[in-house]
């Protein structure tokens, strides 16, 4: 088990990777101090969690971040809880093996489980390697905690816990082991019990398989539709686009665990699944003339309906000097993808199949801003914004002299904007990946937004409103695009010129209190509206949906792109 600071305070991050998304009320069994369901509702906070513990003082520390927890023995009393809607997921993180009939009661809290509810195991492998030596040197020692604790009543291996889900009467879903801590000693070992397991007839690579990992995850359902394999390739990220549109969806789709999900190059791009539903999701692809037909060709000859992601308006090419009418990304794919409803109505002119699915929040990060009120960080993070700010950076300048250290400004990646600051409290830092800038927004307390009215502009979508609200920062934004989601004087400040801009950032500066208290309406608005969890049962029906319609579809794009199917 990887280590932590606390043993009863730890969020197991491979097992929260695979709580379903779309869960509604989660019980973890075993629940600790509630680290692991304290972070599920950083990416899900409408969902009701619930926990059971034993020690109480771990159960007291819970109730403080789960939704209710009960302290008490699980064998004893299996379902504390009567949800309305029944429980979606069941947890039992490192539990099953420290009761004294786990049968039992995963039998008696199943029945508790929706139809098409999930359960979830991380348990330690018995066939560890480290268990064998033991055994081999007549050293089979009791600890405080790992493999070999002096709480465990049961031993499970991977099969044997999987015939105790089957026996609960769950389909099982997948296995997958926890990252290997000592993945060279496990290698040597294997290779001395080389000419043993030789003898056994026992396959060295499948035996490493099965002794190299600590723990193992199962998860099963109650009942599950049929599998759905996701390939999507991804653009060398930048600015943090490929993470939002593709990486963090695609992480949310996986918490289902009837999905197959992964980023793949394109030429690699091949079906797992016989007879499973295929997706090729294509970030922002380039497809033009003959060459595109064929890529679009060949993923179809693979037996897969192909979506293009996009979210940029189609003028954006053609100002790149792009011929449109070579231009096969939006009329030659069964169906696209997008962020805002402006950019579907100008690419539905290209296909009629489009689906918005606005950008979102995985997870809120814990806020870390707003621990020296004299004095508040603005962050300005953009590309090729300089028609943007450059209405502004007069008043901004006025400003930041007026105020002095007060004000502090990080420029991420826009040299000409940090060069054109007349302030000595400036720091420039360059274009990075995403997980750094969300690092870097959540130590500023005002995000600058600004977006000049044209057509471009008006197609672009609000994410930088909602990455600075989850991460509590206070956003100081123009009306293009932003005033359809900042509620202005409630979960930001709109300016309409550089006179309001000057007002906002001087009031803003004057009175910190108002300041963060407009970012945390801002992150209470994320929380409730704008996190990928709420949008993942949508997108796998959208899925399903064009999966279903598939001949339909190929129909309609082989009338609209005759010249594919030549």
């Amino acid at each position: 088990m990887p280590p932590s600071p606390s043993p009863t305070d730890y969020a197991n991050p491979e097992l929260l990777e695979k709580i379903p998304l779309t869960a509604k009320t989660v019980l973890d069994v075993g629940c600790r101090r509630g680290a692991l369901g304290a972070a599920y509702l950083r990416r899900n906070p409408r969902a009701t969690m619930l926990g059971i513990e034993l020690n109480a003082e771990d159960a007291e520390t819970a109730r403080t971040r789960l939704s209710a927890v009960y302290c008490g023995d699980v064998e004893q009393t299996p379902m504390p809880f009567a949800p309305e809607g029944g429980i979606d997921c069941i947890i039992y993180g490192d539990v099953l093996e420290h009761l004294v009939d786990p049968w039992a009661v995963l039998a008696a809290q199943v029945k508790h489980l929706n139809p098409g509810g999930t359960v979830l195991v991380c348990m330690p492998n018995a066939e560890h390697w480290s268990m064998v030596a033991r055994l081999l040197t007549g050293k089979f020692d009791y600890s405080d905690d790992g493999l070999m604790d002096r709480g465990h009543l049961r031993w499970f291996t991977p099969r044997m816990m999987g015939e105790a889900l089957t026996q609960a009467g769950l389909e099982l879903a997948d296995l997958a082991p926890r990252p290997m801590p000592n993945a060279e000693q496990a290698q040597k070992f294997v290779e001395a019990l080389g000419p043993a397991l030789h003898n056994l007839g026992i396959e060295p690579r499948d035996y490493l398989d099965r002794a190299g990992p600590l723990q193992f995850i199962w998860r099963a359902r109650k009942a599950a539709p049929a599998r759905l394999e996701i390939a999507a390739t991804m653009l060398t990220p930048q600015g943090g686009v490929s993470d939002v549109r593709v990486v963090e969806p695609l992480r949310a789709l996986r918490t289902d665990s009837t999905v197959l999900g992964a980023i793949t190059p394109e030429a690699e791009i091949t079906a797992h699944f016989p007879g499973a539903a295929r997706i090729a999701v294509l970030h922002r692809p380039l497809l033009l003339g003959a060459s595109g037909l064929a890529r679009l060709r060949a993923l179809i000859d693979k037996g897969y309906l192909v979506v293009s992601e996009f979210d940029d308006h189609p003028s954006f090419l053609e100002q790149r000097g792009v011929d449109v009418a070579e231009l096969m990304t939006f009329r030659a794919v069964h169906a696209i993808q997008t962020s805002t409803r402006p950019l579907a109505e100008a690419l539905v002119e290209h296909n009629p199949e489009v689906a918005v699915f606005p950008n979102a929040i995985l997870e809120l990060p814990p806020p870390a801003n707003f621990t020296t009120p004299e004095r508040l960080t603005l962050l300005f993070a953009a590309i090729n914004r300089q028609d943007d700010w450059a209405p502004y950076i007069g008043v901004i300048n006025e400003v930041a002299r007026a105020v002095g250290e007060r004000l502090r400004i990080n420029v991420l990646h826009d040299q000409p904007f940090f060069d054109a600051l007349d302030t000595p409290h400036k720091q420039f830092l360059p274009l990075t990946d995403y997980g750094t800038y969300l690092r870097v927004l959540q130590d500023a307390e005002i995000s600058f937004m600004p977006l000049e009215d044209n057509l471009f502009n008006r197609a672009k979508s609000d994410l930088k409103f909602i990455e600075a609200g989850a991460a509590r920062v206070c956003a100081l934004a123009s009306p293009t695009v932003y005033d359809q989601s900042i509620q202005d004087g409630k979960t930001g400040l709109l300016f309409h010129d550089a006179a309001g801009l000057r007002a906002n950032l001087l009031k803003m500066l004057a009175y910190p209190e108002v300041t963060r208290q407009l970012a945390d309406n801002a992150r209470a608005y994320v929380a409730q509206n704008r996190m990928l969890a709420y949008q993942t049962e949508a997108r796998l029906t959208w899925y399903r949906t064009l999966w279903a319609r598939r001949d339909e579809l190929t129909a309609a794009l082989r009338a609209r792109v005759p010249e594919l199917f030549a």
